[in-house]
């Protein structure tokens, strides 16, 4: 699945961006996450989302993103 080819970038990216972007990973199989998903109006594996300090959706990836994407939308929001 493309969850899984994606994992290696993104946990090398999770390394890289260590103490700059928090990552959280979220079990859309597991029932308890129900109500975040619905919050976040999950829909589609992958979906990464970009949240502000307080929590707030600053954007939201469906599906393959890129090594390039990514660094490019931390860097956007990191300044």
């Amino acid at each position: 699945s493309t969850c899984r080819a994606m994992a290696p970038m993104v946990h090398g990216l999770e390394a890289e961006y260590f103490g700059k972007v928090k990552f959280t990973y979220l079990d859309a199989d597991d029932p308890d996450t129900d109500a975040f998903q619905r919050t976040l109006g999950f829909y589609y594996q992958p979906e990464f989302y970009l949240l502000d300090e307080n929590g707030n959706v600053l954007e939201k990836l469906i599906g393959f993103v890129s090594e390039e994407e990514f660094r490019s939308k931390f860097e956007q929001y990191l300044q």
